[in-house]
């Protein structure tokens, strides 16, 4: 693939730049411009989200017939790169997590009614969502097949019973992408789950709790929802039945892709806080920019960094050809992951005890960076993956092309 950026998309990416440093990054040092869980303000993120429709930069996967840009995945890995040099900035330009994977996940396989109701008051920034997937042992997570809440067929509708964890966004989500069985027989693995769009406001479920973490959190935080009776129109299923194993793969891969193409942006922020830094201070007579042990670190972080760059853009490149690019896209995901800590935690340690403070954004990026090795799937689980693929692909597994 050529990795030149066209020169349209190079134009936009300039104007995200242009945007956080501006609009975006000076609110982080105010301790008003966050809420009680250390994300930014829902209202103040609604007010930055009309400055970036006004410059033009608002939901870059979304389709322009829907007021998005409607980037192919190699664009999108420029912007959200961009986006999240400030840890306010894929929110404000709505392509932040779950949002960003259900909007891509409706806008591909929902009906066209279905995106009215349930997709464009994402877009237009009127609800937040959330995918309930993921649930207490012996329930399903990075095993989908082992799901164990269930949605049985009443005539028209379907009633939901169960308990989910762990579910992203769920305080203040207002629509829901749910995924159940439908199927009783436990050996059946490929065809047993479906999908399910439902509202906050309908009787038959509840959050039991917000579950605390080390955060910082996102929008509506993590949460354990239990299912009693919810009933679910069929006309809310979402594709096929037997079809939910295949939606979550659909939205999962490329969701796992924008979170690296996010963590990227965080990691080239740490560095940059880093090098700022040490070509200011001095200790025993000479800048720490200048001592050999502070440039190994700095040139391995930025070495890892742009490892982790092309990385994700072979992988976008795949995606926009078609391919389901999953060992790449679990390579890009595991390597991302290990370097945002590793940006964080080098950063820190460079700026001393003010990295450690709240002094600078490091501790807020190091406290959010431990969650990229466990989410859309741990490590193991995608070295696991990749091994899988050895074993079948033995020299193959690095084959030129895609």
């Amino acid at each position: 693939m050529n990795f030149t950026l066209s020169p349209e998309i190079d134009s936009l990416r300039g104007k995200v730049r242009a945007f956080i440093a501006e609009e975006i990054e000076p609110l982080e040092s105010d301790p008003a411009s966050y809420d009680d869980y250390e994300n930014i303000r829902l209202d103040l993120r609604d007010r930055m989200r009309a400055k970036a429709r006004a410059a033009g930069i608002y939901a870059p996967q979304m389709p322009v017939e829907r007021g998005g840009l409607g980037l192919p995945m190699v664009g999108q890995a420029a912007l959200y790169e961009e986006a999240n040099r400030s840890i306010f900035g894929p929110s404000c330009i709505n392509c932040a997590a779950p949002d960003d994977g259900n909007m891509r996940l409706l806008s591909m396989v929902a009906r066209e009614d279905q995106k009215d109701t349930w997709l464009q008051p994402i877009i237009d920034g009127a609800v937040n969502t959330s995918f309930v997937m993921t649930e207490p042992h012996p329930g399903g997570g990075s095993d989908p097949g082992m799901i164990q809440t269930t949605a049985l067929r009443e005539g028209d509708k379907w009633v939901i019973r169960g308990r989910k964890w762990f579910i992203s966004a769920a305080d203040v989500a207002k629509h829901f992408i749910l995924i159940a069985r439908t199927d009783p027989d436990p050996d059946e693995k490929r065809r047993h789950l479906t999908a399910f769009l439902f509202h906050r406001d309908q009787p038959g479920w509840k959050i039991l709790r917000r579950i605390e973490n080390m955060g910082p959190d996102e929008h509506g935080g993590v949460c354990e929802l239990e299912f009693d009776g919810l009933e679910i129109p069929d006309e809310n299923r979402l594709m096929e039945i037997g079809d939910g194993l295949k939606a979550t793969q659909i939205r999962l891969g490329p969701a796992r892709l924008t979170h690296c193409m996010r963590w990227l942006g965080l990691s080239k922020r740490c560095m940059e806080i880093a090098a700022e830094y040490t070509a200011r201070r001095e200790g025993f007579g000479m800048r720490l920019a200048d001592r050999e042990s502070v440039q190994l670190k700095m040139g391995e972080l930025a070495r890892d960094i742009q490892i982790g760059r092309l990385l994700v853009m072979h992988a976008a490149w795949m995606l926009d050809q078609g391919d389901f690019a999953r060992k790449e896209v679990s390579m890009a995901k595991v390597h991302v992951a290990d370097t945002l800590h590793k940006a964080a935690d080098v950063a820190i340690q460079l700026n001393g005890a003010r990295g450690y403070s709240k002094d600078t954004i490091l501790e807020w990026i190091y406290r959010y960076a431990r969650c990229a090795r466990l989410v859309d799937g741990a490590s193991e689980v995608h070295n696991m993956v990749l091994a899988r693929f050895y074993g079948k692909e033995g020299q193959d597994f690095w084959r030129w092309g895609g």
